[in-house]
């Protein structure tokens, strides 16, 4: 197995991801416009699954990959947003 996601934390821009290699990943929250426009309540109720391969949050149907997000990819079905919009 590769890299995985141990936890996750949030800021106002940015979702901080802690991996099974000791790195945490800080991703811009304008890569995933639907994590952009949900809640505070809504981001902390995600799910790791995949064995740490996938994140899911099922209020705003978000799915990220762990592999991707090391490659650098954000939302690939939809642009990105800033916060104003």
């Amino acid at each position: 197995m590769g890299i995985s996601a141990r936890a996750l934390r949030f800021d106002d821009s940015s979702m901080w991801v802690e991996l099974s290699d000791g790195r945490t990943l800080g991703v811009p929250l304008a890569w995933f416009p639907r994590l952009l426009r949900a809640t505070p309540e809504q981001r902390a109720r995600y799910e790791i699954f995949g064995g740490g391969s996938g994140l899911h949050w099922p209020d705003v149907d978000e799915d990220i990959s762990v592999e991707g997000l090391v490659a650098g990819r954000g939302d690939q079905t939809h642009p990105a947003v800033t916060a104003a919009e």
